[in-house]
């Protein structure tokens, strides 16, 4: 039996028991349909609950608007065709990141934590940038409007974002620290 469970590739088949399961559930819709519709009623729901937009307890409400949500997302084909894009270029993304991480790790010493905190934020942006034009790209929303825009305009992007990060760094470091009282009168005597 354990066998069948560790049969992932056998020369030039890849797979095994595993893989044909992952390839029924595909077939059966829980790829396009089930696991979509998990997560954005578990998304709604969340927000719902957390904002209490309509009191407290009414989780029942919250449930149904969060179920409606879900089921009129996956109405048309838009959103599993979107998660389907958008997660493998996310896994991609996050490789990226991971493997950076661990460079950083091996070349960087321990002390330096903000400027590698700061470094990883902005490659996460940039990576983040490029996962979401490519895949508004893949399903044409805008294709030709956002991926040429960014083309047509990255220095102009990067000249702004520059700036914005020359602000944050000078407001950040210039921010006031927390007041000092004075010793009271009757306490330093």
């Amino acid at each position: 039996m354990l066998g069948h469970i560790l049969n992932f590739q056998f020369g030039g088949f890849y797979g095994g028991d595993i893989g044909n399961l992952l390839s029924y559930w595909e077939q059966a819709g829980v790829f396009s349909y089930v696991l979509p519709f998990l997560l954005i009623f578990a998304v709604v729901f969340g927000i719902l609950t957390r904002t209490n937009i309509f009191g407290q307890g009414n989780k029942g409400l919250n449930t149904v608007i969060s179920v409606v949500i879900g089921l009129l997302a996956l109405q048309f084909e838009i959103v599993p065709f979107f998660f389907s894009d958008i997660f493998p270029r996310l896994g991609i993304g996050l490789s990226v990141i991971l493997v950076l991480l661990i460079l950083i790790g091996m070349f960087l010493p321990a002390g330096n934590v903000s400027a590698v905190n700061y470094l990883l934020l902005g490659v996460a942006i940039i990576t983040f940038i490029i996962i979401i034009t490519k895949s508004f790209g893949e399903l044409g929303f805008g294709s030709s409007n956002i991926g040429y825009f960014i083309y047509s305009n990255l220095p102009t992007i990067a000249i702004i974002i520059i700036v914005i990060v020359a602000v944050g760094a000078v407001v950040g470091a210039g921010a006031p620290r927390a007041p000092e009282f004075p010793t009271p009168v009757w306490r330093s005597q």
